[in-house]
């Protein structure tokens, strides 16, 4: 007979494994899906703001021993203050984290405790730790079970007290695992913040920043849960903790040195773009109201304008972002975000320029290859098509992008391709990871494909894929 632990226990593990899975810590646009732990999550893509996070994560990836390219930094649409890590793959940073920090330093200070947990296979022991607390508080409810049948066998207790007992001794049971699994939490929360320290030693940074944002929630230790950040539930800082932490980071020979002021400028522009793009327009002009001639608050109310006047406000907007245009020509995003805001308005043809600039600004960019791609397609033309084709068969090979093989399958169906447009259609439902339908457009497509083709193996590989049970 199968044992299954109580409701209430069931519910208290989840919450404590969450706990611990996020303790261990353009155009905007959806994320392809992840695997199912990920699956829900409101991720967002974005050229500058993803080249920014790389730009202070690989460094502290390699120091980790993460090597190139394994791990990616996620960004998650989520007003709190939050960073979390749930495998060895990827580090998800909320919007509210990014547009809350004040320095560079600070994200920095967070994606390296992070990876500390990454490194110190903190998610693995996880796992393995929940899967033996489940085992035990089994156990506890079997003993709970032998304890009321042992004692109506002397009659010793009443029907009533009998459950009190059973129920005391299971419910002990789950306490201990519960104090032992925070324990846990606890150190790997302390091993994670030396790792990190580590890291951004052998990069030559400050550690000021992590302590930083450790200082900023302490005082949120003291109110409820209700009322706490996601970051200080996930994060618990002791006072012990954080007084360790002050100082091995006032310790480090690079404890004051300051973040370079063009990274300050690029991560104060992607502050300004997250709030210009996720927040209500009159509150985008009033954390940067007119008086704040800076690049980011200009580049910040601009798009507000847009999205506070609709079409309509289309020539304001382009005529504020054409200022920063002639003040930084060579900054590719500025190009993308008058591209962006004239394909929203319903004018491609005229985004067209600005996206081909933007792009021969910044080559290594598939997602504004994705955009350009869309604008040449709704532009029409049957130059513009074959243009799109070949900037989205370059995208769907650099980067995972379900959206990139859902305007390629459109593509094909305009140029009568229909088994390729269905092939391109099978990738997309599987990167999204609908297998079901995948298979289906698969198999359709397979039927007219040429045997041993490319697209015709990568439809294969779709028709046989079994998910992991």
């Amino acid at each position: 007979m199968t044992q299954h632990v109580p409701k209430n226990l069931t519910r208290r593990l989840r919450s404590a494994v969450a706990s611990v899975c996020i303790a261990a810590i353009g155009a905007l646009s959806i994320l392809p899906p992840l695997p199912a732990y990920a699956q829900g999550l409101p991720l967002i893509r974005d050229t500058e703001i993803e080249k920014l996070l790389n730009d202070y994560s690989a460094p502290v990836f390699r120091a980790a021993g993460l090597g190139t390219g394994r791990v990616s930094v996620r960004i998650v649409r989520n007003n709190a203050f939050n960073a979390f890590v749930v495998d060895g793959r990827n580090v998800f940073v909320h919007t509210g984290a990014l547009m809350q920090s004040e320095t560079p330093n600070q994200i920095i200070g967070v994606i390296a405790h992070e990876a500390g947990h990454i490194a110190g296979g903190h998610m693995a022991s996880l796992r393995a730790r929940i899967s033996r607390d489940q085992t035990k508080i089994l156990l506890a409810q079997v003993l709970g079970i032998l304890l009321i049948g042992g004692a109506a066998a002397t009659g010793g207790d009443t029907g009533r007290d009998l459950g009190g007992a059973g129920q005391a001794v299971m419910q002990g049971g789950s306490e201990l695992v519960m104090r032992s699994l925070l324990a846990e939490r606890r150190s790997q929360e302390s091993a994670a913040d030396q790792a990190g320290l580590k890291y951004l030693s052998a990069t030559k940074q400050s550690g000021a920043g992590m302590l930083e944002t450790f200082e900023r929630f302490q005082q949120q230790e003291y109110i409820s849960d209700a009322h706490k950040d996601a970051f200080v539930r996930s994060h618990p800082v002791a006072t012990d903790r954080l007084a360790r932490l002050r100082q091995l980071v006032e310790r480090s020979p690079y404890y004051k040195k300051k973040d370079p002021p063009d990274l300050v400028l690029r991560h104060d522009l992607m502050r300004a773009k997250l709030s210009g793009y996720l927040e209500n327009p009159r509150t985008v002009f009033n954390r940067y109201p007119e008086r704040d001639t800076s690049m980011p608050a200009r580049y910040a109310r601009a798009i507000a304008r847009y999205f506070m006047g609709g079409p309509r406000a289309v020539p304001d907007a382009v005529a504020e972002i054409e200022k920063l245009i002639r003040q930084k020509p060579d900054y590719p995003y500025f190009w993308e975000l008058k591209g962006d805001l004239l394909m929203r308005a319903g004018k491609s043809s005229e985004a067209i320029p600005s996206l081909r600039k933007a792009l021969n600004l910044d080559p290594d960019a598939p997602l504004i290859q994705v955009q350009l791609a869309t604008a040449l397609q709704q532009a029409g033309s049957d130059k513009n098509l074959a243009e799109s084709i070949n900037l989205l068969r370059q995208a769907v090979v650099r980067d995972t992008n379900p959206g990139a093989h859902r305007m390629l399958a459109s593509a094909y169906y305009k140029q009568g391709k229909l088994p390729m447009a269905d092939a391109e259609t099978a990738q997309a439902y599987f990167l999204e990871g609908n297998v079901k339908q995948a298979q289906i457009f698969a198999k359709r497509a397979q039927r007219k494909l040429r045997k041993g083709t490319p697209e015709w193996l990568r439809n294969d590989d779709i028709i046989n894929y079994k998910p992991e049970t």
